[in-house]
């Protein structure tokens, strides 16, 4: 007679995503490397930033099957505290003479990650109060944007919230991720036509009016120096001493505030390329992730939303980003261990002892 037990089993899809990202992580730090060699570079900022998405990866992966509900409100809540405490550090930052004012990239930026980790866990978990507790804190990290002074990080983490609840109802992931990954393409194709200066002169004139006259002379120095070294890049981290608008500025942190030009000034067309190909790697990751599709989609939209933070500014340039982000894509793509009934054969009766037979 076989008897069903309880058995843990992981539900696999294969690890090529795994592989995948070990390769693009690999050749993002190497060409840092290659690129510094040949340049007077100083690649330490890149290589902290390949391995804080390796560490928050893994850690993201490890907690997300063990606890993926708790891990999910534990970043949520971390990345909230974290986006106050950068704001803190940029309104004392303004005291002092000289000083680069730059952690609005990151408030942003953490307020729509810590507003997608909440959503992640809100649609993860089955219990309609706990669900909607999850909900409020992914709007509690819209309403702090508000009350930070950070327009950027209500709106972005506002629709990440309203991209959760729409993905409750696609059945389809890869149409939901390819959506996005336009989205992506849409901003990045902007700022660099901005830059270009290809753009009609009403929108141009108005576009540089929401994104500040000096980030656009940076964009477009970028864009200059990209031309004059096509391959390699002047280096990374040297964009500020070769930038004309950075040297001439009192305020400024010698970053050109979008991670596609900072790629493209510093590491060449191969440094975009790669920026490129990590971006694609998340997504594949999440279109082959066993988790449900509300919380793939749900962790698309605010990783979209800091790739298009990081078009346009310089949220990539802090830790606390970078380890978030790859925290988040470790749980959207971790396999939780679920439990299926497994027959067993029961061990045989005693004579005497079937069913119904007396005892003693």
């Amino acid at each position: 007679m076989a008897v069903p037990v309880e058995r843990p089993v992981v539900r696999e899809r294969g690890s090529a995503p795994d592989v995948v990202g070990a390769v693009v992580l690999g050749c993002c730090a190497v060409w840092a490397l290659i690129s510094a060699a040949g340049t007077e570079g100083r690649p330490e900022g890149v290589l902290l930033a390949v391995l804080a998405v390796t560490a928050g990866y893994a850690c993201g992966r490890i907690s997300g099957s063990l606890v993926p509900v708790a891990a999910a409100t534990t970043v949520s809540l971390a990345a909230l505290g974290a986006a106050i405490v950068s704001s803190h550090d940029a309104a004392s930052a303004t005291v002092a003479v000289a000083t680069p004012q730059g952690d609005g990239g990151a408030v942003a930026a953490l307020l729509a990650l810590s507003a997608g980790a909440a959503c992640c866990a809100a649609s993860a978990v089955r219990p309609v109060r706990i669900r909607l507790a999850l909900r409020l804190v992914g709007l509690l990290a819209a309403a702090t944007g508000v009350l930070l002074g950070s327009a950027a990080g209500f709106f972005t983490a506002l629709a990440v919230v309203l991209c959760s609840l729409a993905a409750e109802h696609v059945r389809r992931r890869l149409v939901g991720l390819a959506g996005l990954a336009l989205a992506t393409g849409l901003v990045v194709g902007g700022s660099w036509a901005v830059a270009e200066q290809v753009l009609p002169t009403g929108l141009s004139v108005s576009l540089e009016g929401q994104l500040t006259q000096n980030r656009v002379l940076l964009w477009r120095d970028a864009v200059d120096i990209a031309g004059d070294h096509p391959l390699l890049g002047v280096g990374p981290d040297r964009f500020g001493e070769l930038s004309p608008t950075a040297a001439q500025s009192l305020d400024t942190d010698g970053k050109t505030h979008s991670a596609p030009l900072q790629q493209a000034a510093e590491e060449g067309v191969v440094g975009v390329v790669l920026l490129a190909a990590a971006y694609g790697w998340l997504l594949y990751g999440l279109g082959r992730s066993p988790c449900a599709n509300p919380v793939v989609l749900t962790a698309g939209a605010s990783l979209t939303a800091l790739a298009a933070l990081a078009s346009v500014g310089n949220a990539l340039s802090f830790t606390s980003v970078t380890v978030t982000a790859g925290l988040l894509a470790g749980l959207a793509t971790a396999r939780p261990a679920t439990t299926v009934p497994v027959a067993v054969a029961a061990r045989p009766e005693p004579a005497g002892r079937g069913p119904g037979a007396p005892v003693g």
